[in-house]
């Protein structure tokens, strides 16, 4: 009685260690084949086998993707999947609003007395000119000017809105991997927990008469 013990825990772990060398060998042999259909509980839903059955894998090949949210919607969470898209969507904006900005160009501010120190030729027109009004010399009460040509400036504001698009967009990233990954091991460890704690296993002896010996037969039930 005192080596029976040690020898249906040495049975057990055989056991278990030849059926997942056999899953292993399989695995690597047959990678493009189909998921072989296992008995599940009857209580446990689709989402939850969803849950258990997501691969860590498949999360890494799925973020390479540079669309914001595809971890979380992999891992299931399709609203936050959502809300991290079009949070994306709007750092995005940020950086085109920005460029925009920046490539578009505008004549000096002239509004009120400005005005008088620019001579504007051709204005309105496709060759339209500036030129400033430099001081250079007075004889009495009259000024002489040089007048120096300007050229239209950025309207301005653009490099900020590029900033902050930017910072949204990898902020956006950073968030939906790391938390993502997170998520999905999370809800795996949740579903495994909670159907694990209710597996049952069993030991029954089994007779071969024809092959003239007996072993013992390990069962699993939940």
């Amino acid at each position: 009685m005192k080596l029976f013990t040690p020898i249906m825990l040495v049975i057990i772990a055989l056991n278990f260690h030849l059926y997942g060398q056999k899953n292993i060998d399989r695995d690597n042999h047959e990678a493009l084949s189909e998921t072989p259909l296992y008995p599940i509980p009857a209580e446990m839903t689709f989402e939850e086998y969803q849950d258990m059955n997501r691969r860590m894998s498949l999360a890494v090949a799925w973020s390479s993707i540079p669309v914001p949210g595809i971890t979380h919607y992999y891992a299931g969470e399709k609203k936050k999947a959502k809300q991290l898209f079009y949070i994306g969507l709007g750092g995005l904006a940020c950086i085109i609003a920005g460029a925009g900005s920046e490539e578009e160009k505008i004549w000096p501010d002239t509004t009120g007395n400005l005005r008088d120190n620019y001579v504007i030729h051709n204005e309105g027109q496709d060759n339209e000119k500036w030129f400033e009004r430099i001081p250079v010399s007075m004889e009495g009460d009259v000024l002489h000017y040089d007048l120096k040509e300007v050229r239209k400036e950025p309207k301005g504001g653009g490099g900020g809105l590029i900033a902050l698009g930017v910072l949204v967009l990898v902020g956006d990233f950073v968030y939906d991997r790391l938390w993502g990954f997170q998520k999905i091991e999370e809800k795996r460890d949740r579903v495994r927990y909670k159907y694990g704690q209710q597996l049952q296993f069993s030991i029954k002896p089994k007779m071969e008469p024809l092959a003239g010996g007996f072993g013992l037969s390990l069962n699993v039930e939940f």
